[in-house]
C-alpha cells in the first residue's frame, strides 16, 4: 500500500509495535514521517528508548506532546493531533474498543467523526499481545 504512493509520508506517534512498523516501512520504501510523540510528565523519558531514538532522528519534525495529568492525557492528545495532520488513518486494529484512552478505538472514532478516511489493518489470524516476524513492505 505505501510503496504505491508517490513519495509516501507518515504522521505517526511512534508508540511499540505497528507504530514503529509504520516508520520504518515508510522508511523502505523511500518516504518521510512525522512524530507526535507523547511524552508524559510521570514517566521515565521516551528517548531513554535505543530504537525510539534512531527513529526519532529519522523524523522530519517532531512535536512533542506533554499534557498534565495522566499519562493517557498525553496520549489522548497526541493521537488526535496526528488524525489532525493525516489524510488518510491507517489503524492497525482488531475493531475492539477495548483499550486506554487515546488508543487505537479512540483514534479511529475521532477519525471518522472528522470525516477522515480510515483503513483498518488486521490481519487474518493476527492476536493481541502475540509477537509475529514482521512482514515486508512492497
Amino acid at each position: 500500500m505505501l510503496s504505491a504512493q508517490p513519495a509516501p509520508h507518515g504522521v505517526t506517534c511512534l508508540a511499540e509495535g505497528s507504530d514503529r512498523l509504520f516508520a520504518e516501512a515508510l522508511q523502505a520504501c523511500g518516504g518521510t514521517f512525522d512524530v507526535v510523540l507523547p511524552v508524559p510528565a510521570d514517566l521515565p523519558d521516551p528517548e531513554s528508548d535505543r530504537e525510539l531514538r534512531s527513529l526519532l532522528a529519522s523524523a522530519r519534525d517532531v512535536t512533542r506532546v506533554a499534557e498534565p495529568g495522566p499519562p493517557e492525557a498525553s496520549y489522548e492528545i497526541a493521537s488526535s493531533i496526528v488524525v489532525e495532520r493525516c489524510d488518510l488513518l491507517i489503524a492497525v486494529w482488531d475493531g475492539t474498543s477495548a483499550g486506554v484512552r487515546g488508543g487505537t478505538a479512540e483514534t479511529v472514532a475521532w477519525a471518522r467523526a472528522m470525516d477522515k478516511p480510515v483503513q483498518v489493518v488486521w490481519p487474518a489470524g493476527a492476536r493481541r499481545g502475540v509477537t509475529v516476524a514482521p512482514v515486508p513492505v512492497g
